[in-house]
C-alpha cells in the first residue's frame, strides 16, 4: 500500500518509495509495477501526475484527480509556484550554502538553463578509509530546485564535486562500493521532503511532507547524522 500523505477532492499525494517508477518511460526502461497504477488501483479511480521523481529517488509525489485540476497544476508548476525541498546526502562537505546555476543537456540533446540552491545542514567524518584518506566526509544538505531539469539535483552536484551518496550514474562508483561491501547499502540518498504550494481553488497554503524511509535511516545511523526532523 502506498502512503497517502494528502488528499481532496481534486488532489491526492503518496510518499514515493525508493526504485518505483512514476509511469513508462523510454528514459527509465521497464519496471513490473508503476506509481501511476499502483495507486489507481488502491484508491478506484484515475489519477495524473503532475511532476515526476526518478525511480531511485523517494518522498512527496503530486497527482491530480481530473484532467481540468492536471491542466491548472501543471500551470503553477510551469510558473515556479511550487516549492519542492530535498534533502540529500553528499560525498565530502559542500559549501555552507551556494545556487549552483549550471546550465544541463536534456534527453534530447537540447541545452537548459537549471538553477539549484542549497544549504549544509550537518557535517560527518567516519573512520572509513578511501583513496589516500584514512576517513570519509559526508553531509547532509536540503536543496531546493529552481528549475525542474531531468536528474537536476544529481547532476548538480556531481558538477560540484559533491555527488550523492548511492548515485550511480552522477555519483562517485568507488564511494558506492565501498558503502556496498562496508555496509551492505546501495541507497541512493535523495528524498524529496516537502511540498509547499498554494492550493488553485481554496488559496490555502498546502505543505506536504514525507518521511525518509528505513535504509535513508540506517544510513544517518552510521554518519551519525541527527534525521529525526525527517523521520
Amino acid at each position: 500500500m502506498l502512503e497517502i500523505l494528502y488528499r481532496d477532492e481534486h488532489l491526492i499525494a503518496i510518499n514515493k518509495p525508493s526504485g518505483l517508477l512514476v509511469h513508462k518511460s523510454f528514459y527509465s526502461g521497464e519496471a513490473d509495477t508503476y506509481a501511476i497504477q499502483e495507486l489507481k488501483k488502491q484508491i478506484g479511480q484515475k489519477v495524473y501526475p503532475v511532476h515526476r521523481l526518478d525511480r531511485k529517488t523517494s518522498g512527496v509525489l503530486l497527482f491530480t484527480l481530473d484532467k481540468e485540476m492536471l491542466k491548472t497544476m501543471s500551470d503553477v508548476f510551469a510558473a515556479r509556484a511550487v516549492e519542492k525541498k530535498y534533502i540529500a546526502i553528499l560525498r565530502g562537505w559542500a559549501k555552507e550554502e551556494e545556487t549552483i546555476d549550471y546550465d544541463l543537456i536534456n534527453e534530447n540533446e537540447v541545452k537548459q538553463n537549471a538553477v539549484t540552491r542549497y544549504r549544509r545542514l550537518q557535517t560527518s567524518e567516519i573512520d572509513l578509509p578511501f583513496l589516500k584518506h584514512q576517513t570519509s566526509r559526508y553531509c547532509l544538505v536540503e536543496a531546493t530546485p529552481e528549475t525542474g531539469r531531468f536528474h537536476q539535483l544529481r547532476k548538480h552536484f556531481k558538477h560540484i564535486l559533491h555527488p550523492i551518496l548511492g548515485c550511480r550514474k552522477h555519483g562517485c562508483n568507488k564511494q558506492n562500493k565501498l558503502w556496498l561491501q562496508t555496509f551492505g547499502i546501495n541507497k541512493m540518498t535523495l528524498h524529496a521532503h516537502q511540498l509547499i504550494f498554494n492550493h488553485p481553488n481554496s488559496g490555502e497554503k498546502i505543505i506536504i511532507n514525507a518521511a525518509i524511509d528505513d535504509e535513508f535511516k540506517k544510513v544517518g545511523d552510521i554518519l551519525n547524522l541527527d534525521l529525526s526532523a525527517y523521520s
